[in-house]
């Protein structure tokens, strides 16, 4: 039983250390047990072990809070999860609307790329019917002019032969006195 003896008074300064010292920063697991700690002592001081009744009561408390600690965890990750719902079918809802408005903006901007085509068509169109009108234009002032040009040379032409009719008229009534 010696060698037993010192091991126990190793283990209670150990414990006494431990107890001593709070961690720097303590893991959730060694706030609970802190909790646990103090929560079998009561407000006299005296340790809720030391009492034969308390014992039971302070397990039942103990057991209270833990289910009720659980319960508010599962309550919050449930809440958690509830509002993380709403919010993502919040946002997609709302994405949804954007990604509407910008379809509704392409199919707009789509008509009126297509107006503007189209436009574009008929202005070239328009343009090559001018060019072509251009062209039939310059073409038919050719013809004009042309024309012009050999009518001012039927009309010398024509003055230009009444006046040799004349001449050969005259002529002839200068032969026909000579010969008579």
């Amino acid at each position: 039983m010696s060698t037993y003896y010192p091991r126990s008074k190793d283990l209670t300064r150990t414990r006494k250390s431990v107890t001593d010292s709070p961690p720097a920063s303590p893991s959730p697991t060694e706030k609970s047990y802190r909790h646990e700690r103090l929560s079998r002592y009561d407000s006299t001081g005296e340790s809720a072990t030391d009492k034969p009744l308390g014992r039971t009561s302070s397990y039942t408390r103990r057991e209270t809070r833990l289910a009720a600690l659980n319960k508010q965890e599962q309550d919050s990750t449930t809440k958690d999860y509830k509002k993380m719902y709403t919010e993502a079918l919040h946002e997609n809802e709302r994405l949804k609307s954007r990604l509407q408005d910008s379809k509704q903006e392409l199919a707009k901007i789509r008509s009126q790329l297509e107006k503007v085509t189209q436009r574009h068509d008929r202005i070239s169109e328009r343009s090559t019917v001018l060019e072509s009108e251009k062209r039939e234009k310059q073409a038919l002032e050719k013809k004009v002019s042309g024309m012009e040009e050999e009518l001012k040379i039927l009309t010398e032409l024509k003055s230009d032969n009444q006046r040799l009719k004349d001449e050969n008229g005259a002529l002839i009534r200068v032969i026909s006195k000579l010969s008579k």
